[in-house]
């Protein structure tokens, strides 16, 4: 059976890259393009144009709704015509909303019962990287793997991406425990690179990985370049993945508080932040 895949999509560079990336990570996968709207009310252009040969307000106001939706659904038609020549199976799905895209998206993926999220970052780039409201707010709250792409991948990123390992942050804690299983399942052919980063501890204690004895897994360890925090552990899983040409790195989250926020972590934020490649978050209990 494919996975289903629900994708923010907005139309924007960042979001048809997306899908080029998503279509060659998960070949013939099913994919709803969702797009979430809000009618146009503080477009200045839109109303002056609308408000030409409208004789009442509620006439008026009924033609914005027509105008926006139009718009919603030809965008994301667009995108739906993208994932399919991708080799997806893929359908639209448009929601008109008044503000809060990220949680509504969060909703969306429970409604689906979607395999995974792709979102689409627009803001790597200077310092510091930066993903965006919306993107920001899909990997914190929703309660499925996210993977975000960022846009532009370099030359040979992008060639990773055909038959390139998936490499996974592993120190053995329970987040990592997750992302290795979950990589398993959402990467059933590639071979999986389950990389510590040297603390000074030795790597092989603790409990075993899931899929240990796979002839698909085997375990890496790389030093950090400078100090202890979330950025270095990053630069050193970004840096080991290059050099093994790794089509997606994978890392956990650490778990969710009563409101069902993700809490990355410094090392999952800074990876997502700084490592400019199709980073997959985990979160705990996924």
């Amino acid at each position: 059976m494919p996975i289903k895949v629900l994708m923010g999509y907005d139309g924007s560079p960042a979001a048809n890259a997306a899908i080029d990336v998503g279509a060659q990570l998960f070949p013939q996968a099913r994919l709803w393009a969702a797009h979430l709207w809000t009618p146009p009310f503080a477009s200045t252009s839109m109303r002056q144009r609308l408000w030409t040969g409208a004789g009442r307000v509620d006439e008026f106001m009924a033609a914005i709704e027509r105008e926006g939706e139009w718009e919603a659904d030809r965008l994301t038609a667009n995108g739906v015509t993208l994932a399919r020549a991708a080799g997806w199976q893929a359908e639209p799905l448009v929601v008109r909303i008044f503000g809060g895209e990220g949680l509504r998206f969060a909703e969306l993926a429970d409604k689906t019962d979607a395999d995974l999220v792709l979102v689409g970052s627009r803001g790597l780039g200077g310092a510091p990287a930066v993903l965006g409201s919306v993107s920001d707010m899909v990997v914190h709250y929703t309660p499925r793997p996210v993977l975000v792409v960022p846009y532009p991948l370099l030359m040979a990123d992008y060639a990773a991406l055909a038959a390139g390992p998936v490499m996974v942050g592993y120190d053995g804690s329970a987040g990592a425990q997750q992302a290795v299983a979950t990589a398993a399942e959402l990467f059933p052919t590639r071979h999986l690179l389950l990389t510590n980063v040297e603390d000074g501890e030795d790597p092989d204690d603790g409990p075993d990985p899931p899929h240990a004895d796979d002839a698909r897994v085997s375990r890496l360890s790389v030093p950090r370049a400078h100090g202890t925090s979330g950025r270095a552990v990053a630069d050193a899983l970004a840096g080991c993945a290059r050099s093994r040409a790794a089509a997606a790195v994978v890392v956990g989250s650490r778990g969710r508080s009563a409101i069902r926020e993700i809490l990355l972590g410094s090392v999952a934020m800074a990876t997502l932040h700084h490592a400019y490649l199709p980073i997959l978050v985990v979160p705990a209990g996924a």
